[in-house]
């Protein structure tokens, strides 16, 4: 694969993964939650979570995903119902007034089965993948050194732009200290990942 295949490839995914989704709306709603250090296993559970939409579009798994296309949509409501339970939890949770504590974050194994559920929960990354990959690689004598090729500039790109909105939403957090502000981003989370689990729940 040249370079020129990979920079369309590159200036696609950036163009499509900066683009507000579901993906996006939960990135910033944990961020505002509870802070960009512990977002760190929700990102990299995306990234995951896209190398395996990634490797079965390269791999021509498209048939295998049809065949058991009951299990994808388990994936996909078990990923609807956690987010939801997210938003509820972020809805619900109680206001410190302590000096105006921020919310403490959760366990990193909880925030990367969110961000596992967010992504695998959204088929049409790789239907993305497939409709972009053939126009760049021969699918039929894709090679190792293909897939890594594709796979780093994957992880590059959506690092560069997931990394971005993590910094704005980061910005926007430091600025909540008060009880009234922490409940406003607690609500704000709510809502916001509750959009994300509805736009993956309708989405077919």
């Amino acid at each position: 694969m040249d370079v020129s295949s990979l920079l369309v490839f590159a200036v696609a995914l950036a163009l499509a993964a900066g683009s507000p989704g579901p993906s996006l709306a939960a990135l910033v709603a944990q961020v505002l939650a509870r802070g960009w250090q512990a977002v760190m296993p929700f990102l990299v559970a995306m990234w995951l979570g896209e190398l395996v939409w990634l490797t079965m579009a390269v791999v021509g798994l498209a048939a295998v995903a049809e065949v058991f296309h009951t299990a994808f949509l388990v994936i996909k409501w078990l990923g609807v119902g956690y987010l939801a339970f997210l938003a509820w939890k972020m809805w619900t949770a109680p206001v410190e007034t302590d000096g105006g504590r921020l919310p403490e974050p959760r366990s990193g194994l909880k925030m990367f089965l969110s961000g596992m559920s967010v992504t695998l929960g959204n088929p049409k990354i790789m239907l993305f993948y497939l409709a972009l990959l053939p126009t760049l690689i021969d699918l039929g004598s894709v090679s190792f050194a293909d897939w890594a090729s594709i796979s780093v500039t994957l992880v590059c790109v959506l690092a560069a732009i997931d990394l971005i909105y993590v910094v704005m939403a980061a910005g926007a957090r430091t600025l909540m200290r008060s009880p009234r502000a922490v409940r406003i981003a607690n609500r704000t989370s709510a809502t916001v990942m509750g959009g994300a689990a509805i736009a993956i729940a309708v989405r077919q």
